[in-house]
């Protein structure tokens, strides 16, 4: 039997993920008025660098799930900004690798100090046993989809 019960307007509103959005608009605010000068979609990228710096700009398309002409865009963007470097790999000069700065390391701690206090603010009065049990079904949805 299908797992139907959402009206519509519910199951719209899941779809578009609105508490994704709205987790995103608060992160950029709080980015903004701490003087962080990027957006959410650069600091995805700088996020994934930080992990793993020096990933090529394919490996941060399937990282950030974006397109190779977004994450053109956004490496640009960061390189105008001096918080990444190009740099084209010694066995296959088509591939470049992307390097962090000095600048994005610094930025680092700022940034993600910041987006822990985002987090906190949206999971307020949301129970750590809630919070496993959306990421499971999170996940769930996921796999069934991907």
């Amino acid at each position: 039997m299908p797992n139907n019960q959402f009206k519509k307007g519910e199951l719209y509103s899941f779809i578009t993920g609105k508490a994704s959005t709205a987790m995103s608009r608060r992160l950029q605010k709080n980015f903004k008025q701490a003087g962080v000068e990027i957006t959410i979609e650069q600091w995805s990228v700088l996020y994934h660098l930080w992990k793993a710096d020096g990933m090529s700009q394919q490996q941060l398309c399937d990282a950030t799930f974006k397109d190779k002409p977004s994450i053109t865009r956004l490496v640009d963007n960061l390189e105008k900004i001096n918080l990444v470097k190009r740099v084209a790999s010694k066995d296959d000069r088509r591939i470049n690798l992307i390097f962090l700065t000095p600048e994005a390391q610094t930025l680092q701690e700022k940034s993600m100090d910041l987006a822990n206090q985002t987090l906190n603010e949206a999971l307020k009065g949301v129970t750590n046993g809630q919070v496993e049990i959306a990421k499971e079904v999170l996940q769930m949805v996921y796999e069934n989809l991907k």
